[in-house]
């Protein structure tokens, strides 16, 4: 597979993505001066304005996401051996997101004890919670499965730093981010990565349906070849008469 031209765009395109993500995370260079957006959000502005005690920390986070990222791709290679033994993506997005409730609440419980902290009479908590377990987890793993059985995991995964691509954009559009040459750079490898790995897949695909028209064709000659033989054997065992009646019939 790596041979053909099919193959090397999947691996090239992976590799771009895996690099433009790298040097989305870890690198910023200069501000790109495009201007802020004109969406002005309470929220974001409220949290700008707002002096943040705490430090952050420039490795801790890209590493986190890594270790995230890592975790990720384990789950597709699971999943892809499940969905063979086990073809119910809807079912399997039920386990898993009663066992992520179970493990969250126990974490949860662990890291505040105060009922306040567990309100959500906050209309933005409300929306915040529907919105993560509705379209975050129970429609997102279910389209992510049923995506796997479907196109398989390498197909689904290339699709992962597409994210940090629209996170880039939407922080810079609601939470007034600047936008850096890295992020830049690092968007433009992540997209044509994609396109690569989507090029790819598209070839290998014609490729497998042209050579499972090429054995269905030869299947076909070697029955008409097959009933010719025994056509040929019948004529020889009979009279040329009684031939000529099985080959007219």
């Amino acid at each position: 597979m790596i041979k053909k031209a099919s193959g090397q765009a999947k691996l090239l395109g992976t590799a771009i993505c895996v690099a433009g993500a790298m040097l989305l995370s870890f690198y910023h260079g200069h501000i790109i001066n495009i201007g802020s957006s004109s969406i002005h959000w309470k929220y974001a502005d409220s949290t700008g304005s707002s002096d943040a005690s705490t430090k952050s920390s420039s490795i801790l986070g890209p590493m986190l996401i890594m270790a995230s990222a890592a975790a990720w791709a384990i789950w597709f290679i699971i999943q892809a051996k499940v969905s063979l033994k086990f073809p119910a993506p809807y079912t399997c997005t039920l386990l898993m997101c009663i066992m992520g409730s179970i493990q969250c609440i126990v974490i949860g419980v662990g890291a505040n004890h105060r009922l306040s902290d567990w309100s959500l009479h906050s209309p933005g908590r409300l929306v915040a919670s529907l919105y993560a377990g509705l379209i975050c987890t129970a429609l997102s793993f279910s389209l992510t499965t049923w995506s796997i059985q479907k196109k398989g995991a390498l197909y689904v995964s290339v699709f992962s730093p597409l994210l940090l691509v629209i996170v880039a954009v939407l922080s810079w559009a609601l939470l007034h981010e600047k936008i850096y040459v890295g992020t830049a750079v690092g968007s433009v490898l992540i997209v044509g990565g994609l396109y690569a790995v989507l090029w790819g897949k598209e070839k290998e695909m014609k490729q497998d349906i042209a050579a499972m028209e090429a054995v269905k064709l030869g299947e076909k000659e070697g029955r008409e070849k097959e009933g010719k033989d025994d056509l040929e054997m019948q004529c020889n065992g009979n009279s040329n008469g009684k031939c000529q009646a099985i080959a007219t019939s």
